[in-house]
């Protein structure tokens, strides 16, 4: 082999090694910050005892934050005079705030354990594990070593997030353009197991939906009953919501998908699952499987994990979480 082949073979390989996803690590932090484990779960467990929606809040808050330039804690910015950041477009003024404050308690306890090491983004993708795991999920791995974003706007969140009255196959598209497949999207939708939605999301299925039913038919009858009661003033209250599966609420198992298949979805886009053809063959599995639905999940929110992560110069370690680092004092 010549000296040219050589080093071509060296910078294919240089290129490989030193790719974003590659330079994650299970154990970044055993150096630099041995606690960081121990200090992330006793803030969420502490916080997750006081408010039981923390869980489905910061897994929320990590897949919102993952789909609009990956995972860089981007969400966590606050808007300022001079741009208006993710967490302000119309698609994440519904997410709760429990998401937000369990990461930063947890970002101020590290700062005083080990100052300048920790990315908001691992705590965000480590707090949204292991909230998982508290309320029954599975367990998964989370690779560290992700650094905190210098983008943050909200024209960018609400092209890129996927809304509950889009057409599924717009949704779809919206996951493959991610390398998500149609499989791993119905495991990912699981994730509406637990939490809430505010009535305004679904309104639209409750009140005037055709001339022929004041209703979406492909809801339960008393389920639509139940909604149009709990949801008839959320005009006047926007604060007005209902649990994603109001069977389990909090708990992390496979009920949602059960739920679809008696009508019971909460989200036009996630009942349409249980009757599309490139869908419900996963709804019915995940159904009659839990295991089976554990597993995709696991496999899929770790692959979402790990897109577009910033390593290196690319990112930056967040004194706090909410603001870069060039606009602190």
């Amino acid at each position: 082999m010549t000296p040219f082949h050589l080093l071509l073979l060296f910078l294919v390989f240089f290129n490989i090694a030193t790719s974003s996803e590659s330079k994650l690590t299970l154990d970044y932090y055993k150096k630099t910050c041995p606690g960081l484990q121990q200090t992330i779960r006793q803030v969420i467990t502490d916080k997750q005892i006081a408010s039981s929606t923390t869980a489905a809040a910061t897994l929320r808050l990590f897949f919102h934050d993952c789909m609009v330039n990956g995972c860089d804690g981007s969400i966590l910015i606050s808007s300022n005079a001079f741009n208006t950041a993710e967490r302000d477009a119309d698609i994440n003024l519904s997410l709760p705030g429990d998401g937000f404050e369990v990461v930063t308690r947890a970002k101020t306890a590290l700062e005083l354990e080990c100052p300048d090491i920790v990315s908001c983004a691992d705590i965000l993708a480590l707090a949204a594990r292991d909230l998982v795991t508290m309320v029954g999920g599975p367990y998964y791995d989370v690779r560290l070593g992700r650094k905190d974003g210098f983008v943050s706007k909200a024209s960018e969140a609400e092209a890129a997030m996927p809304k509950p009255t889009m057409p599924l196959s717009q949704i779809i598209k919206i996951f493959e353009t991610r390398g998500l497949s149609v499989q791993e999207m119905v495991a990912l939708t699981g994730a509406h197991t637990i939490g809430f939605t505010h009535c305004k999301e679904f309104s639209h299925r409750l009140y005037n939906f055709s001339k022929k039913s004041d209703y979406d038919p492909t809801l339960y009858p008393k389920y639509a009953e139940g909604l149009r009661k709990l949801c008839e003033n959320y005009t006047k209250d926007p604060t007005m919501s209902a649990f994603n599966d109001v069977m389990t609420p909090n708990k992390f198992d496979n009920m949602y998908y059960k739920n679809l298949q008696k009508g019971l979805g909460l989200l036009a886009s996630d009942q349409a699952m249980a009757v599309d053809g490139r869908t419900k063959p996963y709804v019915d599995l995940y159904a009659g499987n839990q295991t089976a639905f554990f597993q995709a999940f696991a496999r899929a929110i770790e692959k979402v994990s790990v897109y577009q992560v910033k390593t290196g110069r690319k990112g930056e370690v967040r004194h706090r979480c909410d603001a870069f680092n060039s606009l602190q004092t």
